[in-house]
């Protein structure tokens, strides 16, 4: 089918896609468009990496959008939204506008109502629906990108609830998702009333297979020679194999410190392919990446980057990531070994694939467990770029005939597993539930099932009764934990729906038009369901209810004003942090920790004879210990190196306890605690990674943990001193006419211009200001003990916080 042909799309839009050079559909584009994209069908593509899907969604939005509605595009990253994003912006060129959302969980977003493509991540999505975004019921069009992960045990329930609370929103609402090849499309399909489109078709060939001995086999039976060297590992040889052909590679390790190790020994065969012009911007990007922070991660990444080689995981920060990424792209930089996030979505193909592990510590499984067929296949999926390579190449490493036979057998020849709901798992439910109550969707024990006979799961299940099981399981923990009340008869169901109507007007109506959660005209006396006002307030913030309970007890626990350490130990113990794991020899260490300063901590600590509880408590004392450091303004550096994680790792930890602590401000004003201040305190300085003495300084914008101290130091300790202060000294202490004149004109100086101004020496005791001003504490130089495979960091890879999303 020729662009030419389509029909439906607004003025410019064929043109602006044969500018792009797409001038004919790829087969699967061709059969969306004949299964009826463009008309507002409902659609489940399900089909390779490159191979389309992202023309597909266009060509739905954009009609949508010439229909007179409005689409969203649901991703499961921030990074993949802001690469969508980036990617539609071009479609203003034939007025059609873009926005993006990300976090911010309190926000309804209203400036997104004039846009007509929304992007947004599926947690953003879930919780403008329970904050009541009014724009939402203006979509006509909904596209669900890697809807596969609906079977993530962490997002998928997410995802699967936003979608059912969308189609019940907007009935006629046109849903569109987009998936790899998995092994039940046509349960996706039925669950969302789509038509399929489910192929293996890719435009340029996929050659699978398994490199064993000096030989790659592969899957159509072709075998081609590859030898090993003296000395030289598998994965090199095949990363200098494809080099010499003009290739770049890609290499799949199970974990961060294996991530880095590989790539300082593959920089070792990347550097021998370097022309002299590629060698100079190499250098320059090493430049960015130790300007962008300064731990030994950085200066390792930097190191791999001068000789054309990266390694990319969840412990690499956001910059970091991004310059990596679009290096690689670029073909700047030759190869990349990760762990397998870079494999969930962002765009970087290569020409050879190498999955050199496909084992990972399960600890569920209690040791190495083989990865899932639809995971390895989604690296594998990498390999070949439209236009760029000729053909791509997925590679498995084996030690031997036996083992290169069981590769054949679990993955190359195998099909991907079938994608499960995982919404009956009672964490989910909970949060899902209290949302689905609190923003009206369902007022009665009836409508809230009726409402989950909507989602995957109960189209899925055999087990008769488990879902309302659960369900009721989880209604008696809200309601313990004061989150809803319950009760029953016809008078009081009419004034309960009368009272979640002013919660979410939209679902509401629905329920006049037959569309609600309650309706259906049942009979006799049903359970009414109403969130108190801490449960509407725990929704609104988009926290686990065990979060906001943990939180809630451990404020109202307190007799005295809590410690920041109390209070960072504190969010930490909840779900929705991921604490930090206890390396060998550390439960003495933070057990000692903890009885130095066990006055100081919220709630009741289980007995250290409770083995598993002890050892939870006392992880969550370690990251409010990690936390602590930052806050008492140790070094970022030295913050890595004490507690083994990378600069992203630290970064997610600070933002994650800065929302949980902001949630915790609201949660006290809520119950009427006293320690409401105490909270807001704790959270300005994990913000800020300062001692509470630096806070009024950090309030003027340009002003960092760095910067305040040396100020403080040279006795400038508020922002009316700023306004001042001998101009010499500050220019001295901010080093930097420019700096000066911005910080100074931030704090409201009437003559902010530094024009004649010399620096005025002073005498600050600070050294490099990078240096605390109070005690570290005693972990500070105890967590370094233990040789484990892994590092905590490398716990965490394939988990996400929110600073994904």
């Amino acid at each position: 089918m020729n662009v030419e042909e389509l029909s439906g799309l607004p003025p410019g839009a064929r043109s602006h896609f044969q500018e792009q050079g797409i001038e004919e559909l790829y087969p699967p584009q061709a059969e969306a468009v004949e299964a009826g994209a463009t008309e507002g069908e409902n659609l489940v593509a399900a089909v390779p990496t490159a191979s389309g899907k992202t023309m597909i969604a266009a060509l739905s939005m954009l009609s949508a959008v010439k229909r007179g509605g409005k689409a969203l595009y649901i991703v499961p990253l921030r990074a993949l939204a802001s690469e969508k994003k980036a990617e539609f912006d071009a479609y203003e060129g034939f007025g059609v506008t873009t926005g993006v959302a990300t976090g911010n969980y309190e926000s309804t977003s209203e400036w997104l109502a004039t846009k007509d493509i929304i992007v947004a991540t599926s947690e953003k999505v879930d919780s403008l629906v329970r904050n009541g975004a009014d724009w939402l019921s203006d979509l006509t069009c909904v596209v669900s990108d890697e809807v596969h992960l609906i079977d993530d045990r962490n997002r998928g329930p997410t995802l699967e609830v936003t979608l059912a609370k969308l189609r019940r929103l907007n009935p006629q609402l046109q849903v569109v998702a987009l998936s790899a090849t998995v092994g039940n499309a046509d349960e996706l399909a039925d669950w969302l009333d789509a038509e399929l489109v489910d192929t293996d078709w890719r435009p340029i060939d996929l050659q699978m297979g398994v490199h064993y001995g000096n030989a790659l086999n592969f899957d159509d039976g072709e075998t081609r020679e590859v030898p090993v060297e003296a000395g030289e590992k598998q994965e090199a040889a095949l990363v200098r194999d494809i080099l010499q052909e003009g290739g770049s590679s890609l290499v799949f390790v199970n974990s961060r410190r294996n991530a880095e190790a590989a790539a300082r020994r593959l920089g070792q065969v990347s550097s021998r392919e370097l022309t002299d012009g590629e060698q100079n911007d190499l250098a320059e990007l090493a430049a960015e990446i130790r300007d962008d922070s300064d731990t030994e991660t950085s200066q390792d990444l930097a190191d791999c980057v001068e000789r054309g080689a990266a390694f990319h995981h969840a412990g690499l920060s956001s910059t970091q990531r991004s310059l990596v990424e679009d290096a690689f792209r670029d073909r700047l930089l030759k190869v990349i070994s990760a762990t397998p996030t870079l494999a969930a979505g962002v765009n970087t193909p290569a020409r050879r694939v190498i999955v050199r592990d496909w084992r990972r510590f399960d600890p569920s499984a209690g040791g190495m467990a083989p990865l899932d067929v639809l995971e390895v296949h989604q690296m594998m999926g990498r390999a070949g770029r439209p236009g760029l390579d000729p053909y791509g190449e997925a590679v498995l490493l084996a030690k031997s005939h036996d083992e290169s036979q069981e590769l054949f057998d679990r993955y190359v020849w195998a099909d991907p597993e079938p994608v499960r709901s995982k919404l009956a798992a009672e964490p989910a439910l909970r949060t899902h539930v209290l949302a689905t109550i609190a923003s009206g969707f369902a007022r009665t024990r009836e409508g809230l099932l009726e409402f989950l006979e909507a989602t995957l799961y109960a189209s899925q299940s055999s087990e008769g009764g488990r879902l309302e099981r659960v369900t009721d399981d989880v209604l008696s923990y809200l309601e313990r934990n004061d989150f809803i009340e319950r009760s029953g008869g016809p008078e009081d169901t009419l004034n309960s729906e009368a009272d979640a109507a002013s919660a979410f007007t939209s679902a509401a109506d629905l329920a006049d038009s037959g569309g609600g959660g309650d309706s259906g005209g049942t009979t006799g006396q049903e359970e009414d369901l109403e969130a108190t006002s801490l449960g509407h307030t725990v929704s609104r913030l988009y926290l686990d209810p065990m979060s906001a309970a943990e939180i809630v007890h451990g404020l109202e626990d307190a007799d005295e004003r809590p410690t920041a350490l109390g209070l960072y130990q504190l969010v930490s113990r909840t779900p929705d942090m991921y604490e930090l794991y206890l390396r060998s020899g550390e439960d003495e260490t933070f057990g000692e920790l903890y009885y130095e300063r066990e006055r100081e901590l919220l709630g009741d600590a289980p007995s250290e004879f409770e083995e598993e509880r002890f050892e939870d408590w006392l992880a969550a004392l370690k990251t409010g210990k990690l936390l602590e450091d930052w806050a008492t303004e140790d070094d970022e550096e030295q913050i890595t190196e004490r507690y083994k994680i990378g600069p992203g790792d630290l970064r997610g930890k600070v933002d994650t306890a800065e929302w949980l602590l902001g949630a915790a401000e609201s949660l006290a004003s809520e119950i009427d605690s006293e320690w409401a201040v105490a909270v807001r305190e704790a959270r300005a300085r994990v913000e800020h990674g300062v001692g509470e003495e630096l806070l009024e300084l950090v309030s003027v914008s340009g002003i960092g943990r760095k910067r305040a101290r040396r100020l403080y130091a040279a006795g400038i300790d508020e922002p009316a001193a700023l306004r001042t202060a001998d101009k010499g000294v500050i220019l001295h202490v901010l080093k930097g006419e420019k700096t000066a004149e911005n910080i100074l004109e931030n704090a409201g100086r009437e003559e902010p211009s530094m024009d004649g101004v010399e620096p005025i020496p002073v005498e600050d005791g600070s050294g490099s200001g990078e240096t605390s001003d109070s005690s570290s504490g005693s972990a500070s130089a105890g967590p370094n003990a233990g040789t484990e495979e892994e590092t905590d960091a490398d716990a965490d890879d394939n988990q996400s916080s929110l600073g994904d999303f």
